[in-house]
């Protein structure tokens, strides 16, 4: 059997409850409360104390404003912290003075105000009631759809106008005639001719013997057609 692990935080948590409900019991008791009195001091101190807390803590869970939560803990708070510093010798528990005596015995007054505004609070944000059994839900009806206008007609195209015809394409001019070539002249292209095979082995162009003869490239072209 596996044995629980103390907590050190439940222990010190202890501690310090045990000595501050005894010193709140003796700053009571020194106040005038004695019997089952002093006893009901720490009580109730307590009891704000806790109260207060899980009161802002609700608030701030509900993300609403807890300031009087907050206000009745630092009461509660400085009445517990207030009666540790005052039995650890700094108040003559023998000779209390009177406006202590007067803040311990209008404390349960104070408590039991601050504890009723905290437990009749609002606990819960405001929400919508729920719907009786024989009350049918109330739907909200959908906003009406504005029916789509029709689409306007298209308007018929104009009609284009007939492309004119275009006027016959002129003839082509007629090619210029052979001119008339000398014989002399041709003679004497097909010695160059003859001159330029025996030389390159290859027949003369038309480019070189329009070259060699210095004439128009018309007449060479004519001369070469005749050399051929």
């Amino acid at each position: 059997m596996r044995l629980p692990r103390p907590d050190a935080v439940l222990i010190q948590a202890a501690i310090a409850g045990a000595l501050s409900f005894a010193h709140l019991h003796d700053l009571a008791a020194a106040a005038g409360q004695h019997g089952w009195k002093a006893w009901a001091y720490p009580v109730s101190v307590d009891l704000l104390l806790v109260a207060a807390w899980r009161r802002m803590r609700m608030l701030r869970a509900a993300a609403e404003p807890a300031h009087a939560a907050w206000t009745w803990f630092a009461i509660a708070l400085v009445a517990s912290l207030g009666a540790n510093v005052a039995t650890a010798g700094l108040l003559d528990l023998g000779h209390v003075p009177t406006w202590l005596r007067i803040l311990v015995a209008g404390w349960p007054a104070l408590a039991f105000f601050g504890g009723t505004l905290l437990a009749h609070g609002n606990r819960e944000p405001a929400t919508a009631p729920p719907l009786l059994d024989d009350e049918p839900p109330v739907y909200e009806q959908p906003a009406a759809v504005p029916e789509p206008e029709p689409a306007p007609t298209p308007e018929p195209l104009p009609v284009a106008d007939e492309v004119p015809s275009l006027p016959p394409a002129p003839a082509p001019a007629p090619a210029p005639s052979t001119p008339a070539l000398p014989a002399a002249l041709v003679d004497h292209a097909r010695k160059v001719a003859d001159d330029h095979r025996a030389r390159t082995g290859e027949p003369i162009d038309t480019d070189t013997l329009r070259a060699r003869l210095g004439v128009p490239p018309q007449f060479a072209a004519a001369i070469a057609a005749q050399l051929t």
